[in-house]
Order: C-alpha cells, then structure tokens, then sequence
C-alpha cells in the first residue's frame, strides 16, 4: 500500500477545554503538503498527533509507512559525534573492525557493506565534508542545521514533517532546506510561514475554525483562490445582509397590515350592526393571524441573522488583515542613526564588528543580513545602549523602539492592554482599544496576559504597542519580525509598515517580507 497519512473524525482540546477540530477528516498522500493557518488554530497540535506525542479525544490518526521529523535545534550531548547523531555508531565499528581484520563472522554477515558511501552521500549533499567521528559541539550553527537535514534524508523516511523549519536560520540554512523539499519526494508535511518554501510544495492545506481546506497547488496557487473565495464571500455576507432588510421590510409591512385591519374591526364593533358572536370569531382569527405572523417574521429573521452570521465568519478568516498608521512626522532630511568606525563586541581582545560605519537619514529603509553570528545581534544591543561600544562613535537622534525576538519590552505579567497603557501612559482607553483592534486584538483578546500568548501573537502585540500609539517612533528595529508570525500575520505586519513612514532598520533572512516593506538598502555584515 502506497505510504499515506489518514485522520478520521479526529478530535482534540487543549488542556482548558478549548476545542481545535472536531470531526476532522483530512488525507495525506505521499506529496509534499503545506500546513498553513493562523497561530493557534492547531497546526502544530496536528503534527503531535501523527506522530502521536498527543492523544486525540475521539477520532483516529493512521500512518502508512515510515516519519521522519526534523528538530529546530541540535543541543548536542557532551562528546557525542556526528556517526552517534546518524544512529550509525555500531555499524560503522563494525566496518572498521572488518577492515582490520578482527571482526566476527555473525557482524560480517550482517554488515552493512554500503552504510560509508550512503553517509558521504547525505553529507555532501548538504556541502558537509567532515568525518563521522567528529564530536557535534564543534560544529557551526549552519553545519548543524545541515547534519540535521541530512540525518534526515539518510534516514530515507516515507513521510517527513517539519514544524517551522527555516526559523531561525541565515539564508544559507533556509537555502539548504528549500533545496531538500524541492527534491524530496516522497511524502512532507510541512508547517511553516516560508513563502518561499510553500511556493516548492505540491499543495497547501489552510486550517481555520471552519475546519480544513486542501488546495492543489503551490502558495501561489493557495492566494489565487484564496482571493476568488473572498470575493464569493464578500458577495454572499452581501446577499445575507439583504436578505436580513428584506425580511425586516416584510415584517413590517405584515404588521401594517395587521394593524389596518384592527382598526377596521374596532370601527365594525362600534357600528353595533355586527353580531356579537361573529365580532368575537374575527377577533380570535385576527389575533391568531398576528401570532402566527409573528413567530413566521422571528423564525425568517433568525434564519437570515444566522447566515449573515456565517458569512461574517467566513469572510473574517479569508479577509486579509490591514493595519493603518498614525505618521511619525520624520523630515527627509533629518538625521536618525549615525555611527563612525564602531568597534563592538563582549571581548575588547576578540571584538565581533570592527570599524563599522553607517548613517540613515530620513525615512530610510535598511536591511541588516548575513550569516548567523556576523554580528547582527551585536550591532542592535550596541545601537540600543544594551551594550557599551569598544571605540568608535553611535549616536541615534530620533525616538526609537526596538523589536526583539523575545519582545522583551512586554510585561509578562500584564496583560496586553496594560502593556499598552503601561508603554503609551498619555493613551486613554479608546485609544488604547483602537490601536489593538487594528492588530487583531479586539474585545476580550486584548485582555489576555502576554505570559499566555503564542510568539507570533507576542510578536503582534508588541508592534501593536509601539506603532499603534499617536506618535510612533521614528526609528524602528525589527529583528528577525516574521520568525513567528502567521502568514496573515505577516501580511498584516506588511501593512503596517508600508503604511510607516519613518525609518527602519530590519534583520531578516525573509527575502519576500524585506521585499514587501519596500526596502530600499542592505547592508551585509560578512
């Protein structure tokens, strides 16, 4: 049997009782499947429950063949070796005692004679020339990140599942993983926000509260139809709200009706020409009339409420999110961030930038790239004060507002509302509520505590924090913004910058987010 992946009338909540599917019937075949959807609608859940670290409720997750699934990080143990990480230790001993001479009969026989051009071959696939007993703590975070794919690929699994696989690499990494799914092919499900990535795959799966959506085609394909669903959308809420006047108007019109014809036999009764047995039988049919067309007008309006409803709910998931911007006031020709011959670093004996220079003025829009430990992160603790330049000069002229992965200016504790105030101490509470709202955060989600949110949803909140104020900064420095946000999420972030007219300095390897905010310039730290 061809190896596939079947959920049946799947089931599952979360620990407090929330419900992420509920009868969820979705197919897997052996083709490569982006998962996408909005952060805590269950994508990841979904992967625990194949490969079965979680237990649905009711329901069944059934796996025909073998999965593979790729770590985010490699936390080597303390002299563990790369031939220990491939699961190939024992065997590769045993080649080695072979070639020496002073094997065992039963390890010849159950040699395996290929294992040494199979491992080179995973290896140099992923440009890794190193021997299999080196120990992994000496490995380059990017060699790491290509000994995992390639233990990947030497495990020759039928299905591979990979959760977010390009966060947190440089863009060598994200390379090295877009080329594995490009020419994979057996079965992947893949979650992720990589537009890049999804663009390689053979079809998106979009999970919502609606349940799940399997599309036949690449990310740009899943846009395509997602905007033709829309716009079906957008006319059916139409048609719904219509329907909700029209049966208002009947109602109404039922009920003038009615009321002229009251009217008419109060006027007969007080004729006194109409026995009274025949005045009593009118009454009665024309207060069971009245009832009868009552409840007929409440049955047709809730039906019509309940559409319109349903169509509201469907055009809210498919509807993209657009953030709009209070100015920042920034002149063209003002000064923001200038920096002469910066030496910086933790070690004065082992600096990480050496004589770096750059100025922005005006609403510039830089990017800050290159590999993983080039020094990025150290140039934006300099910049922020975090950390005390070696030598050189820094000076950042306009208000600013730093981004970090962690959001570290969030209080945990608090909620996001109270971040809100807490940071923006002139905003009122209208104020407050709009600038979330324009996030997503509205009613009753703007009083979660940031402790309880997801990152993308951490993320979100701190950037409703500093742009949704009445005077953002006019400096603002992202570092790596799209790691964990949804790809609505993203196209929200998107918006908002566009519509930002002060300067950015932005770290990201997202080559498509950098090219949706307009960046004008990038500077490559080597």
């Amino acid at each position: 049997m061809p190896a596939h992946i079947t959920l049946s009338a799947l089931s599952y909540a979360t620990p407090d009782g929330h419900p992420l599917f509920t009868d969820l019937d979705l197919a897997f075949p052996a083709q490569r499947t982006g998962l996408v959807g909005r952060n805590g609608v269950g994508k990841s859940t979904l992967l625990k429950l194949i490969t079965g670290q979680l237990t649905p409720q009711s329901g069944a997750a059934t796996v025909e063949g073998t999965i593979g699934i790729l770590r985010q990080t490699l936390q080597p143990e303390p002299g563990e070796t790369l031939a220990g990480f491939f699961g190939v230790r024992d065997a590769l001993d045993i080649l080695a005692r072979a070639e020496a001479g002073t094997a065992s009969a039963d390890e010849l026989a159950n040699a395996d004679w290929l294992l040494e051009s199979r491992l080179a071959e995973a290896l140099d696939r992923f440009g890794l020339a190193i021997a299999p007993q080196t120990p992994l703590e000496t490995l380059s975070g990017g060699q790491r990140t290509r000994a995992m794919l390639a233990a990947l690929v030497f495990s020759a699994p039928d299905f591979i599942l990979l959760d977010e696989p390009t966060n947190n690499l440089d863009r060598d990494g994200r390379e090295a993983v877009i080329a594995l799914l490009s020419s994979w092919r057996g079965g992947a499900i893949v979650v992720s926000h990589d537009r890049e990535l999804l663009d390689t795959l053979d079809q998106i799966v979009e999970l919502t509260t609606l349940g799940a959506t399997t599309y036949g085609g690449n990310y740009s394909f899943y846009r395509e139809r997602k905007a033709i669903e829309l716009l079906a959308a957008e006319h059916d809420l139409a048609h719904a709200e219509k329907r909700i006047a029209e049966v208002g108007r009947k109602a109404q019109q039922t009920r003038e009706r009615q009321a002229r014809r009251d009217r008419a036999g109060r006027q007969q009764k007080a004729r006194d020409d109409i026995p009274r047995i025949i005045l009593g039988r009118e009454k009665d049919y024309a207060e069971k009339n009245a009832g009868d067309n009552a409840r007929l007008a409440a049955r047709q309006r809730e039906d019509a409420e309940a559409g319109a409803a349903a169509a509201r709910r469907k055009v809210e998931i498919l509807q993209p999110v657009s953030v709009d911007l209070p100015s920042t006031h920034l002149p063209p020709g003002r000064k923001v961030l200038s920096i002469d011959a910066l030496t910086a670093g933790y070690d004065p004996e082992a600096p990480i930038l050496r004589d770096f220079s750059l100025a922005i003025t005006g609403p510039e829009r830089l990017a800050l790239t290159g590999p993983n430990g080039s020094g990025k992160s150290t140039l934006l603790r300099t910049i922020t004060g975090e950390l005390p330049p070696l030598s050189g000069t820094l000076a950042v002229h306009v208000p600013m507002a730093l981004l970090d992965q962690q959001v570290s200016l969030l209080d945990p504790a608090l909620s996001i509302r109270d971040n809100f105030l807490a940071l923006n101490p002139g905003a009122g509470e209208n104020a407050c509520r709009a600038a979330l709202a324009r996030f997503r955060f509205r009613a009753d989600a703007a009083l979660q505590r940031v402790s309880s949110l997801s990152g993308g949803e951490t993320l979100r909140a701190g950037l409703a924090c500093v742009l949704g104020t009445d005077t953002p900064p006019q400096l603002l420095i992202l570092d790596e913004p799209t790691n964990h946000l949804d790809l609505d999420s993203i196209a929200a972030v998107e918006a908002g910058l566009c519509g930002y007219d002060g300067a950015l300095l932005v770290v990201s390897h997202d080559r498509p987010f950098l090219e949706a905010i307009a960046i004008s310039g990038e500077i490559a730290l080597d």
